[in-house]
């Protein structure tokens, strides 16, 4: 029976309406209908049967179980249960799951919020176009808009402690996924802070693990230091390999288990001078980085950190600030967020000899923030000035360490990151700066500040 099936049902698309009037595909479908009841519906991908994906479960989709009929069909697929083989119980399914797909929600971003609301979401996923209403543990959202079939934004409605579920609307049905967003306790605010944001912003954060480290502190993400009024972001714990191979050797593990804040952008000379009342910088701009500073000056004794209740990073926390979650030689930026190992992609990220140099103009340092941020939202970590940081210079170790502070004497200190001065291949990641004297100054080198919760 098998064989003479095939015979007819092997034939091409634009004969399936002669094909589906046969009395055999009539015979065929009425037998595969009587198993639909002890049919266990699979665990399929967006829309179980939408062979095509184009939205629907059709003639289509049905049309690709027959002729993939006795095969394993996997690349088409039309194995809908992945029994290793095309027969009536995939036909079966298609025929239940006949019609327009339900929505699906895939995930929530931000995936988290204060109990009061008001924060806007993206939600995503499949399906999604005409949604007419987003639910949070079964209370409305409001602004619902349905961008497009992947992607419905919508403000979420204030509500209680703990994960809730999210629920779409379209004219084809109701889905939700639970747990997609959680309503979390305001977050702590240091004493030295203003809080400016207290979310994590998926705009700038782009990785959601990320997001959830900085949320899982407690703290809030995004202040300014009261006193000087420096912006900076919270960096939360984590792991890292530190180093690069033919570059900063033996790449090795580090975890940090702190939270620190890190200034979003480079000291600037009107804050250094604000502080200090003086502006030691050869490029005098006051929105340019700071430079000609020396290590001294910046956290010896009465320095601008000690006057600030500031500290340099050390060159484990600047390194993990810098890669955020990123493992290639430069920081990943909007349309690269995994990172480039790419010199000619430079240019977006920090300003180097040739950027510098670009238009006629000197080469020089140019006003911080003026290229695109990494993963954690901080600028400038490649490029304009090297930035001193706190560790005496060593070589690097091979085991893994726990956060690390170097050596407890030493010659150098190390700076980080390239300047306006430096070729593209010294803004990466891993390279060392580790020709300082603490006292020399330099009008390329430059600070970034840190400061503990």
């Amino acid at each position: 029976m098998t064989t003479g099936y095939l015979t007819v049902l092997r034939v091409p698309l634009n004969a399936w309406s002669r094909v589906l009037t046969s009395a055999r595909i009539t015979s065929l479908c009425v037998a595969v209908l009587s198993v639909v009841a002890l049919t266990t519906r699979p665990a399929m991908g967006s829309c179980p049967g939408d062979i095509t994906g184009n939205g629907v479960v059709d003639g289509v989709d049905l049309a690709g179980v027959l002729s993939a009929w006795g095969t394993q069909g996997g690349e088409l697929g039309a194995d809908m249960n992945s029994d290793g083989i095309v027969n009536g119980a995939d036909l079966a399914f298609v025929l239940g799951a006949w019609g327009p797909c339900a929505p699906v929600v895939g995930g929530v971003s931000p995936a988290s919020g204060l109990p009061s609301g008001g924060v806007l979401v993206t939600i995503t996923g499949n399906y999604l176009s005409g949604a007419t209403a987003v639910t949070v543990d079964g209370v409305p959202a409001t602004n619902v808009q349905a961008v497009s079939a992947t992607k419905v934004t919508a403000v979420i409605p204030a509500g209680s402690l703990g994960a809730k579920a999210v629920a779409v609307t379209t004219p084809i049905g109701t889905t939700s996924l639970a747990g997609a967003f959680t309503y979390t306790l305001p977050p702590v605010i240091p004493s030295w802070a203003t809080m400016l944001e207290p979310l994590a912003d998926p705009a700038v954060v782009w990785d959601e693990g990320l997001r959830a480290a900085i949320t899982a502190t407690g703290l809030a993400w995004r202040v300014k230091d009261t006193a000087t009024q420096m912006e900076m972001v919270l960096i939360p714990p984590g792991s890292f390999q530190m180093g690069e191979n033919g570059w900063a050797s033996p790449v090795h593990q580090v975890t940090l288990t702190n939270a620190f804040y890190l200034g979003r952008y480079e000291v600037t000379q009107a804050q250094w001078q604000a502080r200090m009342g003086s502006n030691p910088s050869y490029f005098q701009v006051p929105n340019r980085p700071v430079e000609r500073v020396s290590w001294n000056m910046i956290a010896g004794a009465g320095g601008f950190m000690a006057q600030t209740g500031m500290r340099l990073p050390t060159e484990a926390e600047w390194e993990y600030a810098y890669r955020a979650g990123t493992t290639t030689a430069f920081h990943g930026f909007t349309g690269y967020v995994n990172g480039t190992s790419n010199d000619s992609l430079v240019e977006h990220i920090g300003w180097y000899y040739q950027g510098s140099c670009s238009l006629g103009a000197a080469c020089q340092t140019r006003p911080v923030g003026g290229k695109a941020g990494n993963g954690f939202g901080l600028h400038d970590m490649a490029g304009n000035v090297w930035e001193w940081v706190n560790d005496w210079y060593e070589p690097y170790s091979a085991g893994a360490q726990t956060n690390p502070t170097g050596p407890a004497t030493g010659d150098y200190r190390v700076y980080r990151g390239g300047s306006w001065g430096s070729d593209a291949c010294l803004l990466r990641a891993s390279v060392r700066g580790d020709y300082g004297s603490p006292g020399d100054t330099n009008y390329s080198v430059g600070c970034r500040a840190a400061r503990s919760p």
